[in-house]
């Protein structure tokens, strides 16, 4: 279903494993696409499609299983980074899409990363509160902290309580609490937890680490200091070939998601990154 409001175009888009829902400022500017995080949705990226949509055409998407896109068809087979990353593909190949920068919070940099192998189209990418780990779960462990409800990232069914926590330590403890945010976590396909987790943690998965450490396009890596999912030493000690300004940004004081908790301070950061296109 397509509508228009305060500027901004929705519109479905039919792909192989989902009906997705996209977000799209239109004119003719560099597009800019926000990938969100694992039982979120596009709407977490409100002050950033506000911030840039006078100069750039800004893109969000609903993931498989996520906000107002469809459940998948084939929950196994697209429930996965890699499979994700293909969706994303198809989508920006769908509506013409010829060079485009991503950012990728959690999840969302994840598949910005498997997207670094797929798709050369994408010229640039930040990611946010994703650390690029190797296959296996001894590699993909280095890259995380046991916080108190990390186990519920793969975990199907939700209590209430869990959607609460979830939506708590996912975009900050201190951070705004809108509605949309535990509506998001409730909304979203169990499955969509559970198989994406356990082809991550598979021996099979893509090393990311790699594709981070190799990557041929800028990538940008912000990341908050109290964030307490990622383990940001084992972020800032890998050994990257092509790292935006050098180094890893850590925003002091801000939690999972600096670019809901403190726009002010991130969306300058990412205009600096856009910038360089």
């Amino acid at each position: 279903m397509a509508a228009t409001h305060n500027g901004i175009h929705y519109y479905d888009v039919s792909t192989r494993y989902a009906r997705i829902s996209v977000s799209d400022s239109g004119g003719n500017g560099l597009p800019v696409l926000f990938i969100h995080g694992n039982s979120s949705s596009k709407e977490i990226f409100c002050h950033q499609v506000e911030y840039f949509k006078k100069n750039y055409r800004v893109l969000a998407l609903d993931l498989p299983g996520h906000g107002a896109s469809s459940n998948a068809s084939e929950p196994r087979k697209a429930y996965s980074m890699p499979a994700y990353a293909h969706t994303v593909i198809e989508v920006l190949e769908k509506i013409g899409i010829n060079r485009v920068v991503v950012f990728g919070w959690s999840l969302g940099g994840h598949i910005g990363l498997e997207m670094l192998a797929l798709f050369p189209k994408m010229i640039g990418l930040m990611i946010c509160g994703t650390p690029p780990v190797a296959a296996g779960k001894d590699n993909v462990a280095l890259g995380f902290r046991q916080s108190e409800h990390m186990g519920l990232a793969g975990k199907a069914d939700f209590t209430e309580e869990d959607v609460k926590n979830y939506a708590y330590e996912t975009v900050g403890i201190n951070a705004p609490h809108d509605q949309f945010i535990f509506d998001a976590v409730a909304r979203t396909d169990g499955l969509s937890r559970q198989y994406m987790f356990e082809a991550f943690t598979s021996p099979q998965a893509t090393d990311q680490r790699l594709l981070a450490e190799t990557s041929k396009i800028p990538l940008a890596i912000v990341n908050g200091s109290g964030d307490p999912f990622i383990n940001a030493q084992y972020i800032e000690g890998l050994n990257y070939q092509n790292l935006w300004q050098e180094q890893v940004i850590s925003l002091a004081g801000v939690d999972h998601a600096p670019f809901w908790e403190a726009p002010t301070r991130f969306n300058p950061i990412l205009a600096d990154f856009l910038c360089d296109f």
